[in-house]
């Protein structure tokens, strides 16, 4: 025999149970699809492999499809959503609860929803059994959202959202913290438009109407049902400590007035004091002015010895006055 025909016979043997080993591996889910009507041919499951598709999830979610009765939804569907790196499982979970609850979902609006990181079958959960939210988040440290009367006083309030997923929306829709947020936002300016704490405290259901008629949910991800009112508490009163601050804010600013104005008397007393001392010294300058011009007129024979006797006698009859008045005043 020719060893050629031995070697093609080798090779052609390899083929085969190459051929039999795939098949044997991949009959499994294609009988089982078969048996599902779930209309998934074995080369197809095959050619998934090629392409990089685990043929397993495919095949699988398929018949998951079938038995809920979607047929419109075809494999190479799965394989392109599997491919973009999207959840088949949980995106088909989404849509047979989705038919179940009676919703319309689009297969392309729930494969968008999971592609940009959105959870869509907790979003079809939540559509169908709305869920509550608590406003504000405990976890943020923050127990109670405050605010403040007309009338100053501090009322702290808590709420409980309940809300479920508006799927039109899902996509670039706004995320609960917005939510919390927007109705911490409503709760504070309802309290603070409040006359009187007391009114809030008998009637607190009408901060939830004053609230909820906001249309808070606008371009959110949710859509609120209701809120409620969980606990309102009163807290201080900041209306008399605001003013009680400011009073001491304006003592403040009386006592660094007063103090400017002291200061400034200071000052000027200085300068009083100064221009005094100057003007004795320029009256000191100016006696001293007076022997010189005397000598001169004694020189010039302006002034005789007999009128300066009669100066020095007007000067000490002057001094007597002067002393017997001092001495009538202390008396």
């Amino acid at each position: 025999m020719n060893p050629l025909f031995w070697v093609l016979i080798a090779v052609a043997t390899i083929v085969l149970l190459g051929v039999l080993l795939v098949m044997l591996t991949y009959f499994q889910l294609w009988f089982q699809a078969l048996l599902s009507r779930a209309r998934v041919g074995l080369l197809s499951i095959i050619a998934m492999r090629f392409r990089k598709v685990n043929p397993q999830i495919i095949v699988i979610n398929k018949i998951r499809l079938v038995k809920a009765g979607i047929e419109a939804i075809e494999t190479d569907q799965l394989e392109n959503h599997y491919l973009a790196g999207g959840n088949v499982g949980n995106v088909v979970s989404a849509i047979i609860a989705a038919a179940n609850a009676n919703i319309d979902l689009d297969w392309g609006i729930a494969t968008a929803i999971d592609l940009a990181g959105r959870d869509i079958l907790d979003a079809v959960n939540t559509s169908v059994n709305p869920k509550v939210i608590d406003c504000p988040n405990p976890n943020l440290g923050r127990p109670t959202i405050d605010a403040v009367a007309k009338d100053g006083i501090q009322l702290r309030a808590r709420a409980r959202v309940t809300v479920r997923t508006n799927l039109s929306r899902l996509v670039g829709g706004a995320t609960e913290e917005t939510v919390v947020a927007r109705v911490g936002e409503g709760i504070v300016s309802s309290i603070g438009s409040a006359e009187s704490h007391a009114k809030v405290l008998e009637n607190p259901d009408a901060i939830s109407k004053a609230v909820i008629g906001r249309g808070l949910d606008a371009g959110t991800a949710y859509e609120i049902l209701s809120i409620d009112i969980a606990d309102v508490d009163v807290g201080e009163n900041i209306g008399a400590k605001l003013q009680e601050d400011q009073a001491q804010a304006d003592t403040k600013v009386a006592q660094a007035l007063a103090e400017k104005r002291r200061a400034m008397a200071v000052a000027q007393e200085q300068e009083f004091r100064a221009e005094e001392q100057k003007n004795r010294a320029l009256v000191v300058l100016a006696e001293a002015e007076v022997p010189k011009a005397m000598a001169d007129a004694f020189r010039s024979g302006n002034m005789g010895i007999m009128d300066y006797y009669r100066m020095k006698n007007i000067n000490a009859d002057t001094s007597m006055r002067d002393s017997i008045a001092d001495d009538s005043k202390e008396s």
